[in-house]
């Protein structure tokens, strides 16, 4: 869009176009062309990474519930989770699998850059890939079989929050792969306090809703937050030991990470 368009811009006007590139950014949802998406709006915009995990939250939560009705509990899980990969094109779970292969099998930081690169799938890969999977599927399973409202609750919290976490590994580490082009390299340049603040409030919102309405406990509140700032400091001090920083491939196995483990903090004795 021209800068003189969006100087004209109201305030909300503004923050929806840019939560409309974030959409079509981070999802398969069309967006329409006029929207823009130059760099300093994919900046901008990042603040709404957790908000667009919201969405894909709750079309997920809203498919289990619905099918669940209808269908035998394994398989609203199944279609919860279809729903949630086809929105967003299987972003982040591609990206584990190729951080994985890149820690995995690279020695040093050229080449675990260079693996990480390369479109096809390796061992490491596929494996982590399958894991992270039925690690999904049994948590969502586990928490759906004492009633769908549990699991949804636990999507609505998983998919936002596990997005902060990104913005927090954004924000704390430098952005590494500097040699042609990246689908995260927009989003690196120029990521400020205000986007990643913001942000980083979005994605806990859910959990401090569902904790004031008596959803989730005070303590399993705790617990979730403490496995997501653990989980996201490990990613942290990995990716920092290893490559100096992060990458996208990065990004999507923080979220992947984090995920699951929101998912496992739902369900740990307590």
């Amino acid at each position: 869009m021209p800068e003189s368009v969006a100087r004209l811009e109201s305030p909300v006007l503004r923050e929806l176009r840019r939560l409309a590139v974030a959409l079509g950014y981070f999802t398969r949802i069309p967006v329409p062309a006029r929207i823009g998406g130059s760099a300093d709006e994919l900046n901008r915009a990042a603040r709404y990474f957790p908000l667009v995990g919201l969405l894909v939250g709750a079309a997920a939560a809203v498919t289990l519930v619905v099918v669940a009705l209808m269908l035998p509990l394994s398989l609203a899980v199944i279609a919860s989770m279809a729903v949630s990969l086809a929105l967003t094109g299987a972003l982040h779970e591609d990206g584990l699998a190729d951080a994985v292969d890149g820690f995995g099998g690279g020695w040093d930081k050229a080449q675990v850059l260079a693996i990480m690169k390369d479109s096809r799938i390796g061992a490491y890969g596929a494996i982590a890939l399958v894991l992270a999977l039925l690690a999904k599927y049994a948590a969502l399973s586990e928490l759906a079989s004492a009633g769908t409202a549990g699991a949804a609750v636990g999507l609505l919290i998983a998919h936002p929050l596990s997005r902060a976490a990104v913005l927090g590994i954004m924000a704390a580490l430098p952005y590494v792969r500097i040699e042609g082009e990246s689908r995260a390299r927009p989003l690196t340049e120029g990521l400020g306090p205000a986007e990643w603040a913001t942000g980083i409030a979005l994605g806990g919102a859910p959990l401090a809703l569902a904790a004031s309405l008596g959803l989730v406990s005070f303590e399993r509140s705790l617990v979730i937050l403490g496995t997501v700032v653990c989980v996201a400091l490990a990613c942290a001090w990995r990716f920092r030991r290893r490559i100096g920083g992060y990458t996208g491939d990065c990004l999507g196995a923080t979220q992947q990470f984090c995920e699951i483990g929101i998912y496992a903090a739902f369900l740990a004795h307590t």
